[in-house]
C-alpha cells in the first residue's frame, strides 16, 4: 500500500477515474461493498431501529424513521449537492482537509434533528442514539484535522455491536460485516490499517459506550 504525508494514496474511483485502470474482481467487489454500506446508509438503518431499545418498538418505529432523515438523509443531500458543485471531492470525502467542514455541517443538521426529535418526545434509546451520534460527529470532525480515521469501519461496528444490544446475541452474524467493509476499504487504498481498526473501536466502543451511557442515565 503507498502512502503520500502518512496517509494512503485514495483509490482511483474516488478520484473519479473509475476503474479506468483496474477492472479486477477484488476492486469491483470492494467498490460495491463501500457503496453499499458507506455510512450514511448503516447509519440510517442504526437510526431507524434504535427504538427498538425502549417500550413500544415496533409501534414507535416512525421516531427512528424522523432520526434516519436529519442524521442521514437530509446531510447525505447537501453532500452530494456539495460534490456536484465542485466543493467536495467525492461523496466519500476522501480529502481529510474537506471532513472537517462537513462533518461541521452534518453536526447542524443533526443538532436540529434532535431538537424535533425532543419536541415530539422520542424514545430514550433515539434521543440517546443521536446523542450518541452528535459526540461521535464532534469526535471525528476533531480527529480528522489531523488523521484520516476511518468512517466506514466506525459505522458497520458500531451498527453491529448496537444490533446486538437491541435484539441479543443472535444477530451475533452482523459481525460478520466488519472486517468484510474493513476489506473493502484496503483494496481501494482508502485507509491504513491504523485508521480502520481505530475506526471499529471507536464506533464499537466509544459510540455505543455513549449510547449505552446515555441510554441508562435517561431511564
Amino acid at each position: 500500500m503507498s502512502e503520500r504525508n502518512g496517509e494512503p494514496r485514495p483509490a482511483l474511483w474516488e478520484t473519479g477515474r473509475v476503474l479506468k485502470t483496474d477492472r479486477s474482481w477484488r476492486y469491483v467487489t470492494a467498490r460495491v461493498i463501500t457503496e453499499a454500506f458507506q455510512p450514511p446508509i448503516v447509519v440510517a438503518i442504526m437510526m431507524l431501529l434504535s427504538p427498538a431499545g425502549s417500550p413500544g418498538f415496533p409501534g414507535t418505529l416512525w421516531y427512528g424513521l424522523v432520526a434516519a432523515v436529519f442524521t442521514c438523509g437530509v446531510p447525505f443531500v447537501l453532500l452530494v449537492a456539495l460534490v456536484r458543485a465542485g466543493k467536495v471531492t467525492d461523496h466519500h470525502v476522501s480529502d481529510r482537509r474537506q471532513r472537517g467542514p462537513v462533518l461541521g455541517l452534518s453536526l447542524v443538521i443533526v443538532l436540529a434533528g434532535l431538537a424535533v426529535l425532543g419536541l415530539l418526545h422520542a424514545p430514550a434509546s433515539v434521543m440517546a442514539m443521536v446523542f450518541a451520534l452528535v459526540g461521535g460527529i464532534a469526535l471525528l470532525a476533531i480527529v480528522s484535522l489531523a488523521w484520516k480515521i476511518s468512517g466506514h469501519a466506525a459505522a458497520i461496528t458500531s451498527a453491529a455491536v448496537s444490533l446486538l444490544f437491541l435484539f441479543g446475541p443472535a444477530w451475533w452474524p452482523a459481525l460478520i460485516l466488519v472486517p468484510v467493509v474493513m476489506w473493502s476499504r484496503l483494496v481501494l487504498r482508502a485507509h491504513t490499517l491504523a485508521q480502520l481498526l481505530a475506526g471499529a473501536v471507536f464506533g464499537g466502543g466509544i459510540v455505543v459506550g455513549l449510547w449505552r451511557g446515555l441510554l441508562a442515565w435517561f431511564g
